[in-house]
C-alpha cells in the first residue's frame, strides 16, 4: 500500500511539472524584450503628452493624482537621461492630445479638472518657445470643439485630430465623437475631413506607418470597440479592416479591444501595448500592415496601467508614466526590442 501511494505522488509531482514546464516555453516563445531604463525626471503621472521631432522626444503635462501639470521634458536616448524644457503655457491639462507636423510640435484639447479645452500650442524645437495658433476647428461654435481622450497624429507637414469626448461649450453635458480634423500650419487653420469610420469613441489608439494612419479601439456607449480603421490622408478616406474581436470566428484567436492603451511604430511594425479592458492590460500586439494581422509579444514587464505614454527612437519602442487603477502613478522608463528573445529578466 505504501509503495502505491508514493507512485501516485511521484505521477502527481511529474504532471505538475510537465504543466509549469509548458506554460514557461509559451511564454518564452514570445518575441521581444523590455529592459528598464531611466526613470522620466518629471512627476508621476498619467493623461501626459508625447511628440517626436527628429528624434528628439518631448513629454509633459498630465495628472499627478492631485494636481494638473505643464512641465515639459525632452529625452536623450543615446545618453538615456531627461532634460527640462520649457513649460507649457497653457492652463495645465491632462487628456490632452500631441502630434508632430515638419520640424514643430503641437499641443491641445484636455482637461483642466473642470473644464474641457480647446486651445492649441506650437513648439519649435530649435527656440524652446510656445506660440499660440488658432483654437481647435478655429473656434467653431457651431462644431464640438471643447474635449478631451481624443486622437491626434501627424503625417508629413500637417497633424490631425479626432474622435475623443467633447461638447459646445466647455461645461455640462457631452458626447462621444468621431469627427476628424486636419491642421496645416501653412495655413494655420483647421480643415474638417472625412470622419472616422464606425463608431464614436473616446480614449483610442492611434499610430501611422508608412503615411497611412491606423485608428482602433477606445470606448462608446460603455463598450470597448472592436473595428479597427485606416486612413489614407491623400485620398481623405477611411478603409475598415480586420476586427479587433471577432467572436463568430472560430479562427479568430486575439481580443485585442480597449480603451487608454499605448502605441509606438518601429522597422514598419505597429505596437499595442497595455491599457483597459474592464481590468489593465499588459499585453503587447505587434501589428502587420500587409497582411492585416496581429501577433502577441513578450508582454510589458512594467507594472499594468493606462493613459500611459509610447514613442519609438533609434529602432527600439518606449513606454512612460500611466496609471495603475486611480491612485498609483508611473515615471518608469521602459526600452522594448521587438525582434530579438525575451532574457527571462523581469
Amino acid at each position: 500500500m505504501l509503495m502505491k501511494y508514493l507512485m501516485l505522488i511521484i505521477v502527481a509531482t511529474g504532471l505538475m511539472l510537465a504543466g509549469c514546464s509548458d506554460s514557461t516555453e509559451e511564454s518564452d516563445d514570445l518575441l521581444g524584450d523590455w529592459e528598464r531604463q531611466s526613470d522620466f525626471e518629471g512627476v508621476s503621472r498619467s493623461g501626459a503628452v508625447q511628440f517626436t521631432v527628429n528624434n528628439r522626444v518631448f513629454v509633459g503635462t498630465g495628472f499627478d493624482g492631485s494636481d494638473r501639470l505643464k512641465d515639459f521634458w525632452e529625452y536623450d536616448a543615446g545618453r538615456s537621461t531627461w532634460f527640462r524644457r520649457a513649460d507649457f503655457p497653457g492652463t495645465a491639462r491632462n487628456g490632452a492630445v500631441a502630434f508632430a507636423a515638419g520640424q514643430k510640435g503641437y499641443v491641445g484639447l484636455g482637461f483642466d479638472g473642470t473644464n474641457r479645452l480647446k486651445d492649441f500650442w506650437e513648439y519649435d524645437v530649435a527656440t524652446d518657445r510656445w506660440t499660440p495658433i488658432a483654437d481647435f476647428a478655429n473656434g467653431d461654435i457651431n462644431e464640438p470643439i471643447f474635449r478631451y481622450g481624443a486622437i491626434a497624429t501627424g503625417v508629413g507637414n500637417v497633424g490631425f485630430v479626432g474622435a475623443g469626448y467633447g461638447a459646445t461649450t466647455a461645461t455640462g453635458g457631452g458626447n462621444d465623437l468621431k469627427d476628424w480634423w486636419q491642421y496645416d500650419p501653412a495655413q494655420q487653420r483647421w480643415i474638417k475631413m472625412t470622419s472616422i469610420g464606425g463608431s464614436k469613441r473616446s480614449n483610442a489608439f492611434v499610430f501611422v506607418i508608412n503615411e497611412q494612419i491606423y485608428v482602433g479601439g477606445g470606448i462608446n456607449n460603455g463598450s470597448y470597440q472592436t473595428d479597427f480603421w485606416r486612413y489614407d490622408p491623400q485620398r481623405d478616406a477611411w478603409t475598415e479592416l480586420n476586427p479587433l474581436d471577432d467572436e463568430d470566428d472560430e479562427d479568430f484567436d486575439y481580443a485585442l479591444q480597449r480603451e487608454l492603451a499605448s502605441t509606438f511604430v518601429v522597422n514598419g511594425y505597429g505596437y499595442l501595448v497595455g491599457g483597459n479592458t474592464s481590468a489593465l492590460l499588459t499585453s503587447v500586439w505587434e501589428y502587420d500592415v500587409t497582411a492585416d494581422e496581429w501577433t502577441e509579444k513578450t508582454e510589458f514587464e512594467g507594472t499594468a496601467r493606462e493613459a500611459a505614454v509610447g514613442f519609438s527612437v533609434n529602432g527600439n519602442g518606449y513606454i512612460t508614466t500611466g496609471r495603475n487603477g486611480t491612485s498609483l502613478r508611473f515615471d518608469d522608463l521602459w526600452r522594448f526590442d521587438p525582434f530579438v528573445e525575451n532574457d527571462g529578466d523581469e
